[in-house]
Parts: structure tokens; C-alpha cells; sequence
């Protein structure tokens, strides 16, 4: 079966000579449902040795490849079109799970790097790449510009688990999130036959097109959620579907407008994640589902694309201008970005590590390769085994150097998990609130909620019973709440049940508003 796998991916992948077979998908099914149980199974192992989950993905794309099990894959033009489509649903995934409020204070910031920073970042690493590496100009700010980009998938999954200040994550989320934008147009112009734009044109066009997509961005997003909040569907199953259907709509009419569908979708998603839509915890489960789903195959195909013995003479190259990159580039440009802001030292240190990179410069490093572009497999090789040598050093030591600068943050009071299914004809909410450990509503008693007018808990599931609760009743961690609320008093039932979650009884005294994003 495998030597008959080996010439399907030949000749069906790399340049399909014959109509696919049923036979060939079976073959393809059961070697791509293999390939994610292995993934699947790659992610604990990571998770316990520190090693980096995108590392694996793609030793399993190398030991597929020709230098392996002998697929030959050379195809960078479907490389691209997937990683492009892959990183539409990482990215969505990542706005989903933004909290606006952690990254309202962090906009100006994050746009400052996304913009001065690549720019600093641009120049300094090209310079680097062409006076210690002697690559040509042209091939050195095309590396620049690839390696610019901080990868929204690497940020989303390291910075999550590790605890930080909210300003940090904030610049650090929002920053992969509208880089990506400059750093394509950068990379097509730099990859175009012909002279190259003079600095003020290209800064015109990037601006447009990051105008056009966040005016397409946040009309999806709250269209979108408007509708969500005021139309009930058949089935809960729907709502994720819908919510998914709207973020990679975003990112087509952004795109088709000649804006950034990168950024577009981040935005429309990061609306919809703030918007307290229906089903919200199956929604979110659904995208993390998909995001993971994107990331395996996007980055076994990346490594299915690798040649692993033409990389020997690369690899110098690579860490010289990792090098560069790493404690030149990308510090420079974070002070440079952030003097109008008066940031800690300890806050700049740390994200001058954090600049991370993963799949999006690889796969920006294919758009020379479709265009053509002179020594193009060169620059793929010395940008794989820098995003592989530097991830795998910068990622697991980003929790040491956080605290190392004390900017680790103590225990939070755990967030409630609120789901929300609207009741339609009766104009109200159902409410489900689970009480997880941490939770400061851990020993109130029900009268001790009080729910505003129109809000009441109607039922107690806890350990595996249920009750109508009395207003004396006791809650305790573990227990799940149906909570009833009218149309007009659904936001504030939500908000207090957040407040008492995570201030306790004296919430109000205590200032603790609860507001925030459902869900989290």
C-alpha cells in the first residue's frame, strides 16, 4: 500500500497525471486520518517535554517526504493556496479567543509594531542577510520581510499557557494579528519581476489595504454577530458553523476588495468572540477543533515540502541571520515601536524574545517560489531551518525569561463557563453556569447572588442530581446553574454572576463589574 501511496502523492499531488480514483481516496483518507492520530497524540508529548507542537508537525511532514517514506511533494503552489486557507482558520480561532478588553489598551502599541517595527525589523535583517551571508540584495529583503512576521498560530498557543501581564499578551496578540498584512504586501513586492516600489508607495499601499480590510473586518463582525444575537436556529450545532462561515467570509471580502483578508478576519472574529452569542462554549471548542486541524496539516505539508539534504548548506546562513534577526532586529524595533509608549524594560525584554515565529513565514517564503524569483529554493531552505533552529529555543524559554523578569502574573480567580441559548418566543435566556474550582462563588448562598429583577436560578445540578435550589442553598465548586433571564436583564444577570465569580458575595463592594468576554 505505501509504494502504491508513494506514486498517487507523485503523481496525483505534485502534478496529477490521471483523474483521482475512488481507491486513491481511500488511501488518502486513512493516511491523513493517521497522520492527525499521530499529531494528536504528538501534542501530549509536547506538552510534557516543552517542545514546541509545530516542531513535531513537521518532523511528521520530513519523515514522510522523500527523504523518508519517499513521497515526493514539490508542489509550492498548493503549499501556498493551503497555508493561506489554514492560516484564515488560525486566525479566526485566535480572534475568537481574544478578549477585547485585554486588547483595547494594547491597539496603538500593537499597530506601532506592526507597522515602524516590521519596518525596523525589514531593514536591519536585510542588511544583515546581505553583508554577512552575501546574498543579493533583492534575496535578502525578501528574507527580511518573510521572517518579519511574528506567527499569529506560535503566539495564540505559547502565550496563552503562559501567564503575563494582560498589557504584554494584549501587544503580543493584536501584533501577530495585523502583521501579517504589511509583511504579504512586502513579500509580493519585493517577489515581482522588475524594479522594486520606492518606500512611499509601498507604505501608501499598505495602509489601503489595511483600511479596506479593517472597514470589512468590523462590518462582518458586528453584522454578523447583530444577526447571531437576534435570530434563534434550529440547532445548537449551527451556531459554530455560522460563526466560522462569517470569519472566512470576512477574509474573502477582504481580500476580493484588495484589502487584507488577514486582517479582516481577525477583526470580524474578535467581534463575534466579544459579542456574548448563543452556545458561545460550543463555538469555541468547535474553532479550537479546526484551528488544530489547520495547524497539523499546514505544517506536515510544509515539511512534505522540505528536502532535508539540499538544507546542509543553508543551515550557516540560517543562524547567522536568525541570529541577526533575534538580538538585532527584532529588539531594535520593539524600542524603536514603543518609545512613545514608556513601557518597562522588563515588558520591552520580553517581547523582544516573543517575536515568534512559525508556519507564515514558511509559507510566505513560497511566494518567491510561484513567482520565480532567482535562488527562491534557497531562501525556503535558509527560512525553514531558521523558524525551526529559533522556535526551538525561543519557545520553551519564554516561560523562564517571564519569570526571570518578574512579569509573571499570581493565581486569578477562575472565570465562570456561561453558555447562553436563547428562548425566543418566550423573550428570555437560558443561562448555564458552571462553577469551576477557583471561583469565589464557591460558598454564596442564592439570595446572596442578587440577580437583578427578571433573572432567577431555577434549577442546581450538583453531583449529578438536580433541585430546585431554595434562596438559602449553598453553592459550592462543581456545581452547574440554569439561570432564566428576560431579553432586558440578560446582559446584567450575566454580568453579576461574573462579578460574584470572581469577587465573591461583596463583588459590588469590592468595585469587581464582571464585565468581560462569555465564556472565557
Amino acid at each position: 500500500m505505501l509504494g502504491s501511496w508513494r506514486r498517487t502523492a507523485a503523481h496525483g499531488l505534485a502534478r496529477r497525471e490521471r483523474p483521482l480514483t475512488v481507491h486513491h481516496l481511500n488511501q488518502l483518507l486513512l493516511l491523513c486520518s493517521l497522520v492527525l492520530l499521530v499529531a494528536v497524540a504528538a501534542v501530549r508529548i509536547s506538552s510534557r517535554s516543552g517542545l514546541p507542537s509545530l516542531l513535531v508537525y513537521l518532523g511528521i511532514g520530513i519523515a514522510m517526504g522523500q527523504d523518508g517514506f519517499g513521497i515526493h511533494f514539490n508542489n509550492a503552489e498548493l503549499t501556498q493556496v493551503m497555508g493561506y486557507a489554514a492560516l484564515v482558520v488560525i486566525l479566526a480561532e485566535g480572534g475568537l479567543g481574544t478578549k477585547w478588553k485585554q486588547i483595547k489598551p494594547a491597539l496603538p502599541a500593537a499597530s506601532a509594531l506592526a507597522l515602524l517595527g516590521v519596518a525596523v525589523s525589514v531593514g536591519v535583517t536585510a542588511a544583515g542577510a546581505h553583508h554577512l551571508s552575501g546574498l543579493e540584495w533583492r534575496q535578502a529583503l525578501i528574507i527580511g520581510a518573510v521572517v518579519s512576521s511574528t506567527d499569529a498560530a506560535a503566539v495564540f498557543s505559547v502565550l496563552r499557557k503562559v501567564p503575563l501581564p494582560a498589557r504584554v499578551t494584549g501587544v503580543l496578540e493584536a501584533e501577530s494579528g495585523f502583521n501579517d498584512a504589511p509583511v504579504v504586501i512586502l513579500v509580493v513586492a519585493f517577489s515581482t519581476a522588475g524594479p522594486i516600489e520606492h518606500w512611499y508607495t509601498l507604505l501608501g499601499k499598505i495602509l489601503l489595504e489595511l483600511a479596506i480590510g479593517a472597514a470589512i473586518g468590523l462590518a462582518v463582525g458586528w453584522l454578523g454577530s447583530w444577526g447571531l444575537r437576534h435570530v434563534a436556529l434550529p440547532a445548537s450545532g449551527l451556531y459554530p458553523i455560522a460563526v466560522m462561515a462569517i470569519a472566512v467570509m470576512a477574509y474573502a471580502g477582504g481580500s476580493l476588495a484588495h484589502g487584507s483578508g488577514f486582517l479582516a478576519v481577525y477583526l470580524a472574529s474578535m467581534m463575534l468572540g466579544n459579542a456574548k452569542l448563543p452556545h458561545w462554549p460550543a463555538t469555541r471548542g468547535f474553532a479550537e477543533g479546526l484551528g488544530w486541524i489547520a495547524q497539523i496539516g499546514m505544517f506536515v505539508l510544509l515539511g512534505l515540502l522540505v528536502t532535508p539534504h539540499e538544507l546542509a548548506d543553508d543551515v550557516l546562513p540560517a543562524l547567522v541571520i536568525g541570529m541577526v534577526l533575534t538580538m538585532v532586529a527584532r529588539p531594535l524595533s520593539v524600542v524603536m515601536s514603543l518609545v512613545p509608549f514608556r513601557l518597562p524594560w522588563q515588558e520591552q525584554t520580553l517581547m523582544s524574545w516573543a517575536g515568534l515565529r512559525g508556519a507564515v513565514p514558511i509559507i510566505l517564503a513560497t511566494i518567491p517560489m510561484v513567482n520565480g524569483v532567482a535562488g527562491s529554493r534557497r531562501i525556503f531552505n535558509i527560512v525553514f531551518v531558521l523558524v525551526v533552529v529559533y522556535t526551538l529555543i525561543q519557545g520553551p524559554t519564554l516561560p523562564w525569561l517571564a519569570r526571570k523578569l518578574r512579569l509573571g502574573e499570581g493565581p486569578e480567580a477562575a472565570d465562570l463557563g456561561i453558555e447562553s441559548a436563547p428562548l425566543e418566543r418566550l423573550r428570555g435566556h437560558l443561562l448555564s453556569v458552571t462553577i469551576p474550582e477557583g471561583s469565589r462563588m464557591h460558598g454564596v448562598e442564592i439570595n446572596e447572588l442578587r440577580l437583578p429583577a427578571g433573572a432567577a436560578v431555577t434549577l442546581v445540578v450538583r453531583e449529578g442530581k438536580s433541585f430546585v435550589p431554595l434562596p438559602t442553598t449553598v453553592l459550592r465548586r462543581g456545581d452547574e446553574l440554569l439561570v432564566v433571564a428576560t431579553d432586558q436583564v440578560r446582559d446584567a444577570a450575566e454580568r453579576r454572576l461574573r462579578a460574584v465569580g470572581q469577587g465573591g458575595k461583596l463583588a459590588g463592594w469590592l468595585g469587581t463589574t464582571g464585565n468581560g468576554a462569555p465564556g472565557r
